[in-house]
């Protein structure tokens, strides 16, 4: 580890307990390991959402024993949640009884889909040298196990320090949300009264500042045709056939206007610099047969059709100019196209997002990882969006960060993994970070 050589932020605390706070996560390395395999071993799956209950109580049984007060909130009535499916979500909170702010630590707890590809179990976190594997391991049980390695490591250091922290680990980040931190924000928990400061230890690169994400709009596109038997073509409509103008006029001119759109957001990767649109579906005419079907579909011409489109847009444009290009471009079709009907649905939107490099919640992980790491950091804008949006949309609290340990790659990978040296460094800054943020007066 690189030489301190300024810890000037630091003054108010009591210097000579830094290495020892150091030498206490150098000295949890075993926890952190052990701590990082439980929680991908808790196949916490969405969709549909699965055992969300059960790593909210190992949390809780972790958590408690290190001062924390849980408690246990059900998003009711989010999307997806059900009696079978749950959505549940805890928020642990620590305190000294002296005042302060709060700094809180946010998590997801749920993983995507495994995927094919593996070469381990994706539920194993079987560590290989330096690396633990499995899904969820980078993106992002990695970073809430660094997170609760440094507020404990901090509390045994400093446990008269002012304020409190807090930790939570919620669901449905890879859904929206809605069933997380979107609900937590709508009911309160981050208000600005309540929190002060949001570190989410999302996978950036310990390295790197992610100061927020671009905007996103999902939406629905439909073409309409009109059923015949599919020998006699012309007595019908062909839905998939209007569609196909679609695409064929969004290669011709929206994919290259949008190319010429840059941001001068930070956004990594370089590509992502400039708005984009992902075509995420298309599917037309009779439903997809069973697995175990073998026979032929029936013989008719498609009356429907429809596409799905993810459309990335950046903090220089406005939504309802996002939304008017697509419009224009339907329009367009229609214009030059003999009985082209559609419809387009709204189904998911999110504004862009950036915390201002010099808020409090920045210059005190940025000044961490200088320390710690021996470089200034890299100050980035994620390509997608995470829970930060809820945070500042919602919870009106924009004083958030994503930084954590994980390389951004491996998220939804298979042999997704972890470096536990990675982890280690992550939780010394984000403990440097809570020395400035929680200063002794």
């Amino acid at each position: 580890m690189p030489v301190m050589t300024s810890l000037s932020y630091t003054a108010s605390m009591n210097m000579n307990s830094i290495p020892a706070f150091l030498n206490e996560i150098d000295q949890s390395k075993d926890d952190l390991i052990e701590l990082t395999q439980a929680l991908i071993r808790i196949p916490t799956l969405n969709p549909p959402g699965e055992y969300y209950r059960d790593i909210c109580d190992f949390l809780h049984q972790r958590l408690r024993k290190s001062g924390f007060e849980t408690e246990f909130v059900r998003a009711t009535g989010t999307p997806g949640d059900s009696d079978r499916y749950p959505r549940w979500n805890i928020i642990a909170r620590h305190t000294s009884g002296n005042s302060g702010d709060c700094v809180h630590f946010n998590s997801h707890t749920d993983v995507v889909e495994v995927g094919k590809g593996w070469t381990l179990d994706p539920f194993g976190g079987d560590l290989v040298g330096d690396r633990i594997f499995g899904r969820g391991a980078c993106d992002m049980k990695g970073g809430l196990a660094a997170s609760i390695i440094a507020a404990e490591a901090f509390i045994k250091t400093w446990p008269d320090y002012p304020g409190s922290i807090e930790i939570s680990g919620t669901a449905d980040e890879e859904s929206g949300g809605f069933g997380g931190v979107a609900y937590l924000a709508e009911h309160g928990y981050f208000s600005p009264d309540k929190v002060q400061h949001v570190i989410i230890p999302e996978p950036l690169n310990k390295d790197r500042v992610c100061l927020g994400h671009r905007g996103v709009w999902w939406a629905e596109i439909e073409t309409h045709g009109r059923i015949a038997h599919g020998s006699m073509p012309f007595l019908g409509d062909c839905a998939v056939r209007h569609m196909g103008a679609v695409v064929t006029e969004m290669e011709h001119s929206l994919f290259p206007a949008l190319q010429l759109k840059r941001t001068d957001m930070p956004v990594v990767p370089e590509g992502a610099k400039q708005s984009t649109m992902n075509i995420n579906s298309i599917h037309g005419g009779q439903a997809e047969p069973a697995a175990d079907y073998t026979g032929l579909p029936s013989a008719v011409v498609p009356d429907t059709c429809k596409m799905v489109i993810d459309r990335r847009f950046l903090m220089e444009e406005a939504l309802p100019e996002v939304k008017a290009e697509v419009h224009d471009l339907l329009e367009a079709v229609k214009s030059n196209r003999t009985d082209f009907n559609y419809s387009i649905k709204d189904m998911f939107e999110v504004q862009p997002t950036m915390t201002d490099k010099n808020a409090p919640v920045v210059t005190a992980v940025s000044d961490a990882i200088e320390q710690i790491l021996g470089k200034p950091p890299a100050y980035v804008v994620s390509p997608g969006t995470y829970d930060q949006k809820h945070i500042d949309r919602i919870g009106r609290m924009n004083n958030c960060i994503a930084y954590g340990p994980g390389i951004l790659d491996l998220a939804h990978q298979p042999d997704e993994y972890i470096s536990v040296t990675d982890m280690l460094d992550s939780a010394k800054v984000m403990g440097i970070a809570l020395t400035q943020l929680l200063p002794h007066q």
